[in-house]
């Protein structure tokens, strides 16, 4: 009989332990160790291990790989183009956000467009996955589909069928008999991923694994995947927009900086090919307390509206409340127009919130997020045509932000013609009226002030928005 050994694994970092202890020494998780049974196997003898040469890195053959274009561009430009054959990708995300729809969505187009792909549904029964399928409309014969959550069968089919691409959905479900663990306990998890990840280097298929992870990171999430695979996505959004945002936590085939904006509808997802369209169609111009910030997502510029609401509070200690922006930064700039501008609210309750679920965190928010404070305490609301970009510091003072020129050119692409920035960051935008402030005051005063005139050079592209526009 082989020789077997109890250990408690960290189901966040995947470090073990003899024995249980409260907190994973490598990773610093509570409660993260989990009891597991493993085999200790014989260590081969030195006869028998294969010869493993070095060579120099310039004399190694350069890898040649092409991505597989899913159909699906906001997914795509996530991915760096595509799928690449051979590669592991893991679907990340909380239960019911959409992951699984997003999976069979691009696996029915990619069977549209001649690609072999597999679904294995180790969750529902076949008939439930062709309903939906149904319901989106990605039936074709090329997209093929097993319900089974045992490994060996999931491994025998993929032999069978030889896929392009095949989606496990979802990883937590599948199991190997020879294990005798349950399904979902850390030693199944990682076994199944590491057979598919063989599998996949083996074959050339490209695996899209699917898994759940709540929000205190419960067992078998997918940071005890992280290191096995190639690329880590995040689906992320509120249950109760129908907004939905895809990053790419880690990517050995491409950047990691790019950002996909999908929107939840009844027939399954659909990308948004302008978000600042979607965060802004809504938006009501003349209330107090409104400003559109220009966020930068990776690489991408949108533009999001900040509201700020302040009432009269209840003796004892005023609420703050922030949903979407950084709340320990929002006490910081309460903090700076007290002591730098003279406006205070300490007696007051201020809720700050980025419409729409966006994340409209960072520094750059900071003038944005005073300015929208200022007309709320006010009354007086800031012009709908302005965008509000700068960092504040604790003197008062604002400092320049990254990326300027493509959050402007945002702004002007959406038909706004102000835009305050600080001292240090003043360019030239065409269509955008650029108003350098050295300060928060100085930057209250050019919000209220007339409107400046916009520079002769940026009128011709101001009426062609206008022409397009009207078209």
């Amino acid at each position: 009989m082989p020789r077997c050994r109890t250990v408690h694994r960290c189901r966040d970092c995947g470090a073990t332990s003899p024995k249980w202890v409260g907190r994973c020494g490598t990773c610093a998780a509570w409660g993260s160790l989990v009891e597991e049974v493993e085999e200790l196997a014989a260590p081969p003898a030195r006869a028998d291990r294969a010869l493993v040469r070095a060579e120099p890195i310039t004399e190694v053959a350069p890898g040649q790989w092409q991505p597989t274009a899913t159909g699906l561009p906001e997914l795509d430009r996530v991915l760096g183009g595509g799928l690449v054959p051979g590669s592991v990708t893991l679907l990340g995300g909380e239960p019911g956000i959409g992951k699984s729809t997003l999976v069979l969505e691009a696996a029915g187009t990619l069977a549209a467009a001649g690609v072999r792909t597999l679904y294995v549904s180790a969750e529902e029964s076949a008939a439930q996955v062709r309903a939906r399928a149904e319901r989106l409309g990605v039936l074709h014969p090329e997209l093929w589909l097993v319900a089974t959550g045992q490994l060996p069968e999931v491994l025998d089919v993929m032999a069978d069928v030889a896929p392009a691409v095949t989606v496990v959905d979802s990883v937590q479900m599948l199991t190997d008999p020879d294990l005798g663990s349950a399904a979902g306990s850390v030693a199944q998890v990682r076994e199944g991923a590491q057979r598919l990840v063989a599998e996949a280097k083996a074959t050339g298929t490209a695996v899209v694994l699917v898994g759940h992870v709540t929000k205190d990171g419960a067992l078998a999430g997918p940071r005890l995947l992280e290191h096995v695979v190639d690329t880590v996505l995040s689906f992320e959004g509120d249950r109760h927009h129908a907004l939905r945002l895809l990053r790419a936590v880690k990517h050995r085939y491409g950047a990691t900086g790019d950002l996909g904006v999908f929107e939840m509808t009844g027939r399954g997802v659909s990308g948004v090919a302008d978000p600042s369209r979607l965060f802004l169609a809504d938006r009501r111009p003349g209330i107090p307390g409104s400003v559109v910030v220009p966020v930068l997502q990776g690489h991408r510029p949108l533009l999001v509206e900040i509201q700020a609401l302040v009432a009269p509070s209840l003796p004892g200690q005023p609420r703050r409340s922030a949903q979407g922006v950084d709340g320990g930064r929002l006490n910081l700039l309460l903090a700076v127009l007290d002591k730098r501008v003279g406006l205070s609210l300490a007696d007051a309750e201020v809720y700050v919130s980025a419409v729409g679920g966006a994340d409209a965190g960072g520094p750059a928010t900071d003038a944005g997020i005073v300015l929208a404070l200022a007309s709320a305490r006010s009354g007086v609301a800031l012009p709908a045509d302005l965008v509000a970009c700068a960092e504040v510091g604790l003197g008062g003072e604002l400092r320049q932000v990254v990326q300027l020129p493509r959050r402007l050119a945002e702004a002007a692409r959406l038909g706004f013609t102000r835009a305050i920035v600080a001292a240090s960051d003043a360019i030239d935008v065409p269509g955008l009226a650029v108003q350098p402030a050295a300060t928060v005051e100085q930057a209250l005063q050019l919000a209220t002030g007339p409107a400046p005139r916009l520079p002769p050079r940026a009128l011709p592209r101001s009426g062609a928005r206008e022409r397009r526009s009207t078209s």
